[in-house]
């Protein structure tokens, strides 16, 4: 049996990337500057967690070793003693961009080498001739918002006068993307998809990568909160995917979390979704179990990023990758002869920088499977290497972007 388990920790992030300065991201480093503060006691926070950042399981996969390849540093607070139990790495970037899509597709093998469209920093952010045209064809009475903003932030302020008007709260960001945020019952979650739907047609002639629903509820700004019933409207991938050479092959690909949406729904047999990481993980140990000979589950673990990364909440984030580690043994338990369990991120997120976007960083390459040799694979140029050494490992021909590094890791290599 060759079965692949894929799980994204969505923004664990490793350190800057070869291309940070670029991004004005130079110096940004995820996970370290958790651990730091961590270890500096000022990520302590009363009821949620304390202490020196505690992930042994990710440590024995490698994390720190991975860490290393890609800074060059061993962080005095990035040591383990435990033996290593897995194979790991660490991967730059090749796509433009740092968003969410272009991680997602070239992790399944297919680099974005183009730009997307963005919205600049003005207010607003929007074209008149574009939000007019949205307006009249959704039939709304108006919008509010129309500015790069956090999600949380930017409900809190409108969602008030929201209820009371009508109009449904527009925003972006760094990213390539619309986002609409709307009261699942006064406005309606159809009536927020359809108006989404409205927004993608005419926002796709601009080359933006995503509108995503925010549907929110709650009676006052001191009780809103964001529901599970968000969704992604998304440009397909330009190219053949690994989900899709994997479904055209007639294996199963299942999807856990936003991955369906990301991949708009290409290339996927199931889609599985849950609310928060430990219902993710959840859903994801179940998908495992469920998952046939020559099958993939592909996971997003997307709080880590949304909750805690945008949000600049160092010890939310730390307490949520502890809470992680805790979990995986799980993980570990289920795999049987020829499977293999590959973590890995799709960007960073470093709650310690500036702002409250994305950053550009390398990510780690994590991975075991009964039979597979432990120790490090060095640095990887493309995160599509990530794919198609989940390809090769499931039997598929070579695509046409990365390089395997199965030969390093296989039995008998």
């Amino acid at each position: 049996m060759a079965r692949a388990f894929l799980f994204v920790l969505d923004s664990v992030g490793i350190g800057g990337a070869p291309d940070a300065s670029k991004f004005d991201d130079a110096g940004a480093n995820t996970l370290a500057h958790i651990a730091e503060r961590c270890a500096n006691g000022e990520a302590d926070r009363k009821g949620l967690r304390r202490g020196p950042l505690n992930i042994p399981n990710l440590a024995a996969l490698g994390l720190y070793g991975a860490v290393e390849i890609a800074t060059g540093e061993k962080p005095a607070f990035l040591q383990s003693t435990q033996p290593i139990t897995g194979f790991y790495g660490a991967a730059a970037e090749q796509s433009s961009g740092k968003d969410t899509p272009s991680g997602h597709w070239e992790i399944a093998g297919v680099p974005v080498l183009f730009d997307w469209g963005y919205f600049p920093e003005t207010e607003p952010a929007f074209a008149r001739a574009l939000t007019d045209a949205i307006i009249k064809e959704a039939q709304l009475p108006g919008y509010l918002g129309g500015t790069h903003a956090s999600g949380t932030d930017i409900i809190r302020d409108f969602g008030e006068e929201h209820i009371r008007s009508g109009k449904p709260i527009f925003y972006t960001s760094a990213d390539s993307v619309i986002q609409i945020a709307a009261h699942e019952k006064a406005f309606g979650l159809t009536r927020l998809y359809a108006l989404c739907e409205t927004v993608y047609r005419h926002v796709e002639p601009l080359n933006i990568g995503r509108v995503i629903a925010r549907p929110f509820v709650g009676d006052t700004k001191e009780d809103f909160s964001r529901t599970a019933n968000r969704r992604d409207f998304a440009i397909p991938p330009h190219e053949p995917t690994l989900l899709d050479r994997l479904s055209e092959r007639g294996s199963q690909v299942i999807a856990v979390g936003k991955i369906g949406d990301i991949f708009a729904h290409r290339g996927i047999t199931e889609t599985r979704k849950a609310a928060g990481n430990m219902a993710m993980f959840d859903t994801a140990l179940d998908a495992m179990a469920d998952a046939e000979d020559g099958g993939l589950v592909f996971a997003n673990f997307v709080d880590f990023d949304m909750l805690f990364g945008h949000r600049r909440d160092v010890p939310g984030y730390a307490a949520s990758l502890e809470e992680f580690d805790r979990r995986l043994p799980e993980a570990l338990a289920l795999l049987e002869a020829g499977d293999m369990l590959l973590l890995t991120a799709d960007h960073g997120c470093d709650p310690t920088w500036k702002g409250t976007d994305h950053t550009r960083e390398c990510v780690p390459i994590l991975a075991c499977g009964p039979g597979f040799r432990s120790g490090p694979i060095g640095f990887r140029h493309s995160f599509a290497d990530i794919g198609e050494t989940v390809g090769e490992h499931l039997g598929l021909a070579c695509g046409p972007h990365g390089t395997s590094f199965l030969k390093l890791v296989a039995p008998n290599a």
